[in-house]
């Protein structure tokens, strides 16, 4: 198969996303966090201030070939986030980030501030940025209808 600007595009997206949490692991080693990795620690920052189930989380962020659910139990186990059961739904578990989790958070938070501004001096604009957004959202909503599709009937086999 030739190589397509799509193709590529599927390529890169992943290897981002590795760099990325790359980057993540990079600041936990300098922080001498050991006890949460990189996946978690993102985890950790969609979580921010907010409380909620597990699976809303799921929804917020991708976390490259984790288990959430396992995640969520380590960083339970290391004080990172605080489990509890919903108040109105008993079969549901809320989480929310502990005081050991709300300072990693303001850790990763400085570290994005770091990174915008190191941006400054670089030709990714803000509005560059935007466009990569944009299409990055194109996509998403491009692969979220492909997998929306009411049967087998409805792909072109040819």
């Amino acid at each position: 198969m030739l190589p397509t600007a799509y193709h590529d595009a599927i390529q890169l997206i992943e290897r981002l996303h590795r760099r990325f949490l790359d980057n993540v692991k990079l600041e936990l080693d300098k922080l001498q966090i050991q006890d949460i990795n990189n996946v978690q620690a993102m985890i950790l920052y969609n979580i921010g201030e907010d409380d909620m189930t597990v699976g809303e989380l799921t929804l917020r962020g991708y976390y490259l070939g984790s288990n959430v659910s396992y995640n969520v139990k380590k960083m339970v186990e290391n004080e990172y986030i605080i489990q509890e059961r919903s108040v109105h739904d008993k079969r549901s578990i809320r989480v929310k980030l502990s005081p050991k989790g709300q300072e990693l958070y303001e850790k990763l938070y400085k570290m994005f501030a770091r990174h915008e501004e190191l941006l400054q001096h670089t030709d990714l604009t803000m509005e560059r940025i935007q466009e990569f957004n944009d299409t990055m959202k194109a996509f998403e909503r491009f692969w979220s209808t492909q997998t929306n599709f009411t049967g087998l009937d409805s792909l072109d086999w040819d």
